[in-house]
């Protein structure tokens, strides 16, 4: 891949990955086979199970997901070939400020450099965003996809696994929905000109795994996450009982879910977005396949007024999505100096003690 091992990478002590991260107790595994079968009978009991794993862990995994393992395969399969390219062939469809979709090598979180290549593409084609992160700003840009030449089933095996998974989000989606007493379709209408973008990320081998990580902690800023890994693991999750980092074990053909800032801030707190990140190893690689699921960039977050009473008020303030998004990826390609914009920078003051 011709990563070079320096300082960039180096993680802050406390932040270094412990020689060895226990498997047990891990997040929780849900058989979604009840909404692919139409089992109305066992239907409220996987509300339940979705309800309960958003509000104690902020993560689950999901398996009998409808979606084929031959496809999953075909995506991996794409993925590891276009990583196999020279650096070079990749960068032709490098991204930068100016699109911030395509290959990329030299991403930070937190400020400090994570130990992975990356491809991004949205499953529209194209999508738009604030011209600028500034409150009010009124113009957008329009980004488009780059595909690369080889290779040459890439592009057809990206599409159609991101329509199987936007299919699977809004089935999610409904569950979260149905599980906070709300309807069904509550929030399925803020997608309407949706953000969904997928990244294929390759964590190559590491030559010092005890001082970097392929994604230093963070949590996700949009609604949901869904992530296919390989046989390989890395992935941790901070375990909200204890703070503890949990590995979470490869399942194979399962995907694992993570409700993001957007369902922390609508369900007024009632389930929180979860740290986490990746570590690497010197011996594999790792391949991972994120889609976010996102909102239209002009919807305005605010706890879902259904959730919110005299007894329980609005926890955070109005925010504008496309705008902190907008925030969050300008810290990608350089470092700031400063946090990134966080979630709680909105929190209503009477609350924040």
């Amino acid at each position: 891949m011709g990563l070079e091992f320096d300082d960039a990478f180096i993680q802050a002590e406390e932040h270094r990955p412990k020689p060895y991260i226990s498997e047990a107790g891990g997040i929780p595994v849900i058989d979604l086979s009840p909404i692919i079968a139409g089992d109305e009978e066992s239907f409220s009991d996987l509300v339940a199970e979705v309800g309960s794993a958003c509000k104690n862990w902020g993560f689950f995994q999901v398996i009998n997901h409808g979606i084929s393992g031959e496809l999953l395969e075909r995506i991996h399969a794409a993925a590891r070939e276009f990583f196999d390219l020279p650096l070079e062939e990749k960068r032709r469809v490098r991204r930068g400020e100016d699109n911030p979709l395509g290959y990329y090598d030299a991403e930070n979180t937190k400020n400090v450099r994570d130990w992975k290549e990356v491809f991004d593409f949205v499953t529209n084609e194209s999508t738009e965003l604030p011209a600028t992160e500034e409150p009010g700003e009124k113009r957008t840009d329009v980004f488009c996809n780059q595909w690369p030449e080889y290779p040459p089933e890439f592009r057809d095996a990206c599409k159609e696994y991101s329509t199987e998974v936007e299919r699977l989000a809004y089935k999610l989606l409904e569950l979260i929905s149905l599980s906070l007493g709300l309807s069904a379709k509550r929030l399925s209408s803020f997608f309407k000109d949706d953000m969904n973008f997928i990244r294929l990320n390759h964590y190559p081998p590491c030559p010092e795994p005890q001082l970097a990580l392929g994604v230093g902690r963070h949590k996700d800023g949009g609604a949901l996450t869904i992530l296919f890994q390989d046989e390989v693991g890395g992935l941790d999750v901070r375990r909200k009982s204890d703070g503890e980092w949990v590995r979470v074990k490869p399942i194979p053909n399962s995907f694992i879910i993570n409700v993001g800032d957007i369902i922390q801030v609508w369900s007024n707190d009632a389930y929180e977005s979860v740290e986490h990140r990746v570590s690497v190893n010197s011996e594999r690689g790792r391949f991972s396949i994120p889609f976010f699921f996102n909102p239209a960039h002009y919807t305005n977050i605010k706890p879902i007024e259904e959730l919110t009473s005299e007894e329980n008020p609005a926890r955070y303030e109005q925010y504008n999505w496309g705008q902190f998004f907008k925030a969050r990826k300008n810290s990608n390609f350089k470092k700031l100096g400063k946090e990134n914009v966080q979630i709680y920078h909105f929190k209503k003051a009477l609350l924040a003690n």
